[in-house]
């Protein structure tokens, strides 16, 4: 058995230059591999490969080390990210062969012993369940009860939050359990299965006389619990994409609906929501919000709704960065648009200033019920409870570069679940371009630009615009940088990139447009006011700014804007148009993206907001 501690000095000199001390490390290395390597991969060749594999690049990169006594967690990071190169996507997603199962574990003599004390069964069933296990889980329940690693350690070597590490654990134990109940052992088996699997790979029979687990060690924080639960196959999962927790299509007209699957009983159920929902039998809810680019950048969001005694999971929805899911009586709803409110309030969210949030209840009569969070930094996890007494009350903030990778913030819906995909062409393609035609005081308006629906389409498929009008000026946002020209080409107004589709659709940043349109507003303290208008699914939002008034006609299934009227006092006035492409084959070069050159000599003017159209109209560049 290895004393690690004795080995910082030989680990030290080492790194000197002592050679009988670097192969006295390396021989050290493959006891300590061995072991650590086969209870993730149950393949005795493989392990011997990522072993060896492992020790050579410890001579390559041995200089690197700063510290003596992170040697060994440094070494177990080499291997590891070895096996998870190696099992590439089988990684997260898939299982290994079960073939051979039992043959390439304990084969050796040192064995032998031990294997005639252990019941042949148990031991079959043993192996065959850790078999099943995803790698990732098998890898976490190994650093967890062989290794001793606290979560910290686990975290900073996969890639996440301690609290990641912590969900990943549990959600590891559950398939465990599952995996031996399936073949005849109870719950009350997963401890001793642990400790048997532990001494079935020990490297020698001093190793596995050591090896125990306790009760101890099997427990995980009441949050990371919630965190697992709420994305288990039995108490489904959603997330959600950018600023709002509000209903999508399916949400407005069907409401809250009963799922058959019941949630798990565990130690520690909660009751799970989000905000902007009309408060029924729910008594308690929790929203997950994630920034990944900071606050007032894209935001995913999660929901799962449980009724009150907590026996029947409530419709459940995702916005994630591919697409806007509803989950129904085992079935998986793909839709168009984002989730919105049944009753048309305003979307908050967590990080909304003082001021936008102040605003929007004033306009609304009612005052915010969310916490403010002041964090700006990227990657911001936040978790929101709500409940009917208290309103939504931060849970959790958080810190996570990796949300999206993690399981917790993925879809795990029953592999019965039926999919029912509702999304028109465009949507499914995740972007598409669109015409704008209308007039302005009279002038004829025409217009190109891109779209992308959700986050994933916009790194590639960024947005766009060009606007032109019949005397020859135009309005240019190249998602570099926004212009103005007269109609002698002249820059007469240069904003930052994005500025013109402030006060337009964004379905990108993952807030429904009737949404984007009126925080928009807000954002400049510009009045608005909410008309459904249900027998065409189409909703009117009006904006009031001195004595300009703009009109928005919003297809709220689309998720589109569909015109804008606009009129001032004096008589002025104009419309504009939209329209969306389905098909994009044969477009030709109307949808060339624009360029502008660089003008540095003109000073950037601060961004109108959604005010750009009121200058518009007024001419007020």
């Amino acid at each position: 058995m290895i004393n690690h501690k004795e080995h910082f000095e030989l680990v030290k000199q080492a790194q000197l230059g002592d050679k009988e001390c670097l192969n006295r490390l390396a021989e050290a290395a493959r006891v300590h591999l061995r072991e650590y390597v086969l209870r993730l991969t149950l393949q005795e060749d493989l392990t011997q490969d990522i072993v060896q594999e492992s020790i050579l690049e410890m001579f390559k990169v041995f200089v690197k080390l700063k510290k003596a006594e992170k040697f060994w967690a440094w070494l177990d990071g080499i291997a590891f990210n070895k096996i998870r190169s190696h099992y590439g996507r089988q990684w997260r997603h898939k299982t290994i062969s079960l073939s051979d199962i039992g043959s390439e574990i304990a084969t050796e003599e040192n064995h032998s012993a031990l294997a005639d004390m252990v019941n042949q069964e148990l031991k079959q069933i043993v192996l065959k369940s850790m078999r099943e296990l995803s790698p990732r889980h098998r890898a976490i329940l190994t650093m967890r009860c062989y290794r001793q690693m606290p979560y910290s350690e686990i975290a900073e070597l996969i890639g996440c939050t301690e609290f990641g590490a912590q969900s990943l654990f549990y959600r590891a134990k559950k398939a465990l359990a599952k995996k031996l109940s399936g073949h005849g052992l109870g719950k009350g088996y997963l401890l001793t299965a642990l400790v048997l699997f532990g001494k079935l790979t020990a490297t020698t029979e001093a190793t596995a006389a050591n090896v125990t687990v306790t009760a101890a060690t099997l427990k995980v924080g009441t949050a990371a619990t919630l965190a697992a639960i709420a994305t288990s196959k039995t108490a489904v999962v959603s997330l959600v994409t950018a600023g709002v927790i509000a209903g999508g299509t399916v949400a407005v007209t069907q409401g809250i609906v009963k799922v058959d699957n019941k949630p798990q009983t565990t130690e520690a159920q909660t009751l799970i929501n989000t905000p902007n929902h009309n408060q029924t039998s729910i008594d308690t809810e929790q929203c997950w919000y994630f920034f990944p680019e900071g606050v007032g950048r894209p935001v995913m969001m999660r929901l799962l709704k449980f009724n009150d005694s907590g026996e029947n999971a409530y419709c459940q929805y995702l916005q994630n960065q591919g697409a806007n899911y509803y989950y129904d009586k085992n079935t998986i709803y793909i839709n168009n648009s984002r989730m919105y409110s049944p009753e048309l309030s305003v979307a908050r969210l967590p990080t909304d200033s003082k001021d936008l949030s102040q605003f929007i209840s004033h306009v609304e009569g009612k005052p915010a019920d969310m916490e403010y969070v002041s964090s700006k930094r990227k990657g911001l996890l936040v978790i929101s409870k709500r409940s009917n007494e208290h309103g939504n009350r931060i849970w959790r903030i958080d810190r996570h570069f990796n949300v999206l990778e993690e399981e917790y913030f993925q879809f795990n819906w029953p592999e019965s679940a039926r999919i029912v995909d509702n999304r028109d062409l465009m949507h499914k393609r995740g972007w598409t371009y669109f015409r704008i035609a209308g007039h302005i005081n009279g002038k004829k308006v025409t217009g190109t630009g891109r779209m992308p629906f959700v986050y994933a389409a916009s790194k590639r498929y960024g947005p766009w615009l060009k606007l032109q009008f019949g005397d020859g000026s135009k309005i240019v946002d190249t998602g570099k940088k926004a212009r103005v020209f007269d109609k002698n080409s002249n820059v007469i107004a240069r904003y930052e990139a994005g500025s013109f589709f402030e006060g337009l659709g964004q379905p990108w940043m993952g807030l429904h447009t009737i949404d984007t349109v009126r925080r928009d507003a807000a954002e400049k303290q510009v009045w608005f006011e909410t008309k459904d208008i249900p027998k065409d699914s189409k909703t009117e939002v009006v904006l009031t700014n001195e004595q300009t008034k703009l009109v928005y006609t919003i297809d709220m299934e689309a998720d589109v804007i569909e015109k804008i009227t606009l009129s001032a006092d004096d008589s002025s006035e104009g419309e504009l148009r939209f329209s969306y492409l389905q098909d994009i084959d044969d477009i030709g070069d109307e949808f060339t993206p624009p360029r502008t050159a660089s003008y540095r000599s003109l000073q950037q003017q601060n961004p109108p907001g959604v005010l750009w159209l009121v200058k518009l109209i007024n001419n007020s560049w």
